[in-house]
């Protein structure tokens, strides 16, 4: 059975991606750091064959054709909605097989711990990649019981509460974790992620 990696981004245009980030240092440095963050993460962990591959981009193929996107990676649209609406409608519209979602900001995903996320499902209903602010940067779903209709419903993104609020929708699943990632929404994130070594990749 196939294993579905989605990785959900934006198209790196400024003004509309890394909003919070381009508060701090410019819409053409977040939308730089953007491109360059998604060209490497899709380097990482996109053409790993044990897993496909998809872009989730809203909108898709906007521009250019190939500038932003691999020719060789299926893209296809988040549509409308947040963020849970929107993932929700990935984990019902894919084939079968386990579906995971990771978020595109966070440098620190190696194919390892993709693996790993994956692995978890082997026993899991649904794995969640925590981020220290209370976010997730991955969830992943195993796809055998049914899923909740009120998954993903009320939850407060972009906050302390966002990983909290997910688990209350999915009540009485089996639940794992994967690797606990930071994402990058500040530049205090990228800048504290360089000094630590951690960030792959510059910064503007």
């Amino acid at each position: 059975m196939v294993k579905w990696l989605v990785i959900f981004t934006k198209e790196p245009r400024a003004g509309t991606t890394k909003t919070r980030l381009a508060r701090d240092a410019g819409v053409v440095p977040a939308a730089s750091w953007q491109r360059r963050q998604n060209a490497s993460l899709i380097r990482r962990i996109g053409y790993d064959r044990r897993w496909k591959t998809v872009i989730a981009a809203n909108p898709p193929r906007e521009g250019v054709p190939g500038r932003c996107w691999p020719a060789t990676i299926d893209l296809v649209p988040q549509g409308r909605g947040d963020l849970g609406q929107r993932m929700k409608r990935i984990f019902s519209d894919f084939p079968p097989g386990p579906v995971i979602v990771a978020g595109s900001d966070i440098p620190g995903i190696t194919p390892g711990s993709i693996e790993k996320a994956f692995r978890a499902l082997q026993d899991a209903d649904a794995v969640f990649g925590p981020s220290p602010d209370g976010g997730f940067w991955l969830v992943g779903l195993k796809r055998v019981r049914k899923t909740p209709p009120s998954i993903f419903e009320n939850v407060r993104w972009s906050s302390e509460h966002a990983l909290k609020d997910s688990l209350s929708t999915i009540p009485g699943w089996e639940i794992a974790y994967a690797d606990t990632l930071d994402d990058m929404d500040l530049a205090e994130d990228i800048e504290r992620a360089a000094y630590r070594g951690k960030l792959i990749g510059n910064w503007i």
